[in-house]
């Protein structure tokens, strides 16, 4: 293989396939990149047998060939490179990198090795091509209730399923739960994807890139946007009927700004460090304000208010980061922040006539 590539693209494409590449592994090669000639293309790719992802670059090809290399060694080398043109060249499982004054050798393992790429029959499966500035905001408004916990793997992805004749994503860890309605749609769609797939996907969408291509079958979803491919296992297992826990109404509506209730809860969230991120919000209808009130025992307590519209009096005790967390995502001016009680479900929502988004967050017991 002989070929020449700008440092930028190589550097760009190498960067991406090493966030996969597998560092904990009892192969090898899976630690590798696989660089190969693809007519006038050089396609960088990796996996480690749960997701894979490929990428294909312009390149002046001089030879056709193939090898892996090392990932977080190529990687790292070829960004400290000037920008300008990269030479590889590869001799007996050998790639031979030049650039402006370096040059270096690194050895690889003949790419025969390296597992088959996944496939996915475009004919049978199912496809969506969505917007990218709606994929991103669906994903990053589910994917942060996406669960760690590795011993209930259903909740460590985002479940994308058909209902009612639109497509929507929903994810929860137990404490919160997300739900986003992203598109219309005629297919039959129940898959989990990993949070971990999804997070690698928004990290390949650069800003000229339009549109995401999704294609489902029954075990593994594709996504494609410009050059860029991310192929991965759907998570097994049947995803919690979640519509149960989002209450179809509330005693107490709080209708306000989005930037108050940020600051409020920010300044509450510095005093409840110590108690585990507690803080108590109280809804006042004669006053027409929500205050959220919180202690630290070595430090002092902090009383933030601020005006809203209150349907009616109420209190309830939540964790601060995931009040915070709910708020980067909302989206539009004002919020509503409904709840029953001290023990219901709370639900935030942007106030819009057709709101395509609910996060749900459970109270803690005060």
């Amino acid at each position: 293989m002989e070929l020449s590539v700008t440092q930028e693209n190589l550097s760009k494409a190498l960067t991406a396939a090493s966030r996969v590449a597998s560092t904990k592994t009892q192969l090898p090669i899976l630690s590798n990149i696989l660089l190969r000639t693809d007519s006038n293309r050089l396609l960088v790719a990796a996996t480690n047998l749960e997701i894979a992802t490929t990428q294909l670059i312009g390149a002046k090809i001089t030879k056709p060939g193939s090898i892996t290399v090392p990932a977080k060694l190529i990687a790292e080398f070829v960004s400290s490179l000037p920008k300008g043109n990269v030479e590889l060249l590869v001799k007996n499982d050998h790639l031979h990198i030049t650039a402006g004054g370096f040059s270096s050798v690194i050895n690889g393992i003949a790419s025969d090795d390296f597992p088959e790429l996944p496939t996915i029959d475009e004919t049978s499966s199912i496809q969506y091509s969505i917007n990218a500035a709606d994929f991103k905001q669906a994903v990053s408004q589910t994917i942060l209730t996406a669960s760690n916990d590795a011993t209930r793997p259903v909740l460590t992805g985002v479940y994308w399923h058909s209902y009612e004749g639109s497509l929507y994503l929903a994810a929860t860890d137990g404490y919160r739960l997300t739900e986003k309605r992203l598109v219309e749609t005629q297919s039959d769609v129940a898959a989990i994807i990993p949070a971990t797939t999804l997070q690698e996907v928004l990290r390949t969408l650069s800003d000229d890139i339009s549109e995401v291509d999704m294609l489902f079958d029954e075990t593994q979803v594709r996504f494609r946007a410009g050059e860029s491919e991310v192929t991965s296992r759907l998570i097994d297992g049947n995803f919690p009927d979640y519509r149960q826990l989002i209450p179809a109404s509330s005693e107490s509506v709080v209708v306000i700004e989005k930037s108050e209730f940020v600051r409020i809860t920010k300044i509450a969230g510095l005093f409840a460090r110590e108690s585990g991120g507690s803080v108590t919000l109280t809804a006042s209808s004669d006053d027409k304000t929500l205050a959220i009130h919180s202690i630290a025992s070595q430090l002092g307590e902090n009383t933030s208010t601020s005006t809203a519209e209150v349907s009616a009096e109420g209190q309830v005790t939540l964790n601060s980061r995931y009040l915070a967390d709910a708020l980067s995502v909302l989206t539009g001016p004002t919020v509503q922040f409904r709840f029953s009680g001290k023990l219901s479900p709370c639900v935030l929502s942007t106030v819009s006539k057709n709101s395509d988004y609910v996060h749900i967050v459970m109270p803690l017991k005060s």
